[in-house]
């Protein structure tokens, strides 16, 4: 048996998150079902993290198992199958026992608003027309003011199984320098359901005037959600940049 990573982007508009759903359109099944028809074999893929429904992926790494050769069409084949919404760039052996998800030792989120109507952003970017009126100086300060945490359950949804409120981040920041177009970007070695949507909605806040300061210090220094807690919308988010040892 080998076993490979799948090094791929999607576009998650059209999707209800990566994870296979009862019901409704996943990357994964998506992916899995192609790999089955080509290979002759069921196939279960290991995403390196799951994003929700409208979340979009630059860079992704899922891995799988098989004893069936991989020919030099393999990748061709599997880019005709999964539709135009994902992007197979590579596929890579590894070693055995190498593991999407729990191996990665690094993921970054970046964040976009378009602070100007563009229809042609609308699917990747949350357009904000009030973003004139925000604070961006108390934005940045809010952003920068994580890195002195390791834990945020202000900034976790309720209905997760997840046991720990536990994450290292190495970046929180505000990017406003292109024109139109706001970005917001947090690295860290793992996060919470729904962890970034909710920092960008108080960033959003504190901007607003909504949230100060000193509220969101309190609230993480005690561990508590914070009051009008905000997830924005999702198509802004992208998954990006996640780093492993040995590739």
């Amino acid at each position: 048996m080998n076993r490979y990573f799948l090094r791929l982007a999607y576009n998650g508009s059209r999707f209800e998150g990566w994870q296979r759903q009862p019901r409704g359109l996943s990357v994964q099944a998506t992916v899995e079902d192609a790999m089955q028809v080509i290979l002759k074999q069921p196939i279960e893929i290991v995403g390196c993290g799951r994003t929700d429904s409208g979340v979009h992926a630059s860079d992704y790494y899922a891995h799988f198992d098989t004893e069936v050769a991989l020919v030099p069409s393999f990748l061709r084949s599997l880019n005709a199958l999964v539709g135009q919404d994902i992007a197979i760039y590579e596929v890579l052996k590894v070693q055995a026992e190498a593991h999407a998800r729990f191996d990665a030792t690094s993921r970054s989120y970046e964040y976009k608003i378009s602070t100007r109507k563009n229809p042609f952003e609308r699917e990747n970017s949350f357009f904000f027309p009030q973003a004139a009126n925000l604070d961006k100086e108390k934005m940045q300060a809010a952003a920068r003011m994580l890195l002195n945490y390791s834990e945020f359950a202000p900034f976790c949804k309720t209905n997760t199984d997840s046991h720990t409120r536990v994450c290292h981040l190495t970046e929180s920041f505000w990017n406003f320098e292109q024109a139109h177009t706001w970005t917001y970007r947090i690295s860290g070695n793992r996060f919470l359901r729904g962890m970034v949507r909710l920092i960008v909605g108080a960033c959003l806040n504190v901007g607003a005037g909504r949230l100060s300061l000193e509220t969101l210090v309190q609230q993480l220094d005690n561990q508590q959600p914070l009051p009008n807690a905000w997830s924005v919308e999702p198509q802004g988010l992208f998954l990006m940049d996640i780093k492993y040892p040995y590739l």
